[in-house]
């Protein structure tokens, strides 16, 4: 398990929100709003060596909002360079963009759907533009009662695609990481989905076994999970269920936005868990 940090703008702003009150049609749920530029918070993380961590732009994309988001983002990247992932409106068109403004790698969700279904087409052409290498596919998902459905759109409109051990799998070969946000979590500081972070876990120990058992050529990615967390116990719960092997990311419970966990302390925290 590793501590990824992240940059949450909106208006320009650094937030932290409830996730699943982002909508087109007024304004989301905020926990906290920082007086700080995005670039404080990606020094912070550089000074603290947790790279991997994300930069998601809230706002729609094409909107005046959403060139603020902009300009914060590139502050940002500016400030930690190839130390952070960003997402939020990334196409086709624009990804390498993001990629030669210091981003380490794009974060998909929306651009890779069409009418609630996985296209192909649209993840091969981000594919060739970027490289498997660059590319982070966002599951972030809610549940329908039965089962885990990724949402795309800033988490407003449903798929049809579940998010369990056999869609990892079959994405696996065409991008470098995924990151899953449990919409109904996230913001909330009310614990983990333990669901979804046993379904996390179970995929990276079967390609972790199978890898060794390929001699090492597997489609293996890392996952990172975030939504809930605002204790130690949770970061156990989510130690315990993703097997050691999911990452974990905290927004709205550490200090830095307005919660009660020292940053520095829980990336020690989980590194002495990561000890044999």
């Amino acid at each position: 398990m590793k501590i990824r940090p992240c940059i949450d703008i909106h208006d320009g702003c650094v937030k932290q929100i409830v996730g699943s009150s982002l909508s087109d049609a007024g304004k989301p749920q905020e926990n906290y709003t920082a007086g700080e530029g995005a670039g404080y918070f990606a020094g912070l993380y550089r000074d603290l060596s947790l790279p991997g961590g994300h930069i998601i732009l809230l706002n729609k994309a094409g909107t005046p909002e959403y060139e603020k988001d902009m300009a914060a983002a590139r502050e940002a990247l500016a400030a930690f360079p190839g130390g952070m992932q960003i997402g939020g409106g990334v196409t086709a068109e624009n990804a390498a963009a993001f990629l030669r403004m210091g981003a380490s790698h794009v974060i998909v969700t929306s651009f890779v759907f069409r009418d609630g279904r996985l296209s192909w087409e649209n993840l091969r052409a981000l594919e060739r533009e970027v490289g498997r290498e660059h590319l982070v596919l966002d599951l972030s998902c809610r549940s329908d009662g039965e089962r885990y459905r990724i949402m795309t759109d800033r988490w407003q409109k449903w798929t049809d695609l579940e998010v369990n051990e056999q869609t990892l799998a079959d994405l696996a070969d065409h991008c470098d990481e995924f990151l899953v946000h449990a919409v109904d979590a996230e913001g909330k500081r009310q614990g983990i989905d333990r669901k979804l972070a046993r379904i996390l876990g179970t995929y990276c120990r079967g390609a972790e076994e199978s890898s060794e058992d390929q001699g090492g050529r597997s489609g293996i990615r890392p996952v990172t999970y975030a939504g809930g967390i605002a204790s130690y116990p949770d970061l156990d719960e989510l130690y315990e269920a993703g097997d050691g092997r999911v990452d974990a990311t905290i927004g709205s419970a550490l200090r830095i936005f307005g919660g009660t966990m020292d940053l520095a302390d829980t990336a020690r925290y989980v590194m002495e868990k990561n000890r044999p």
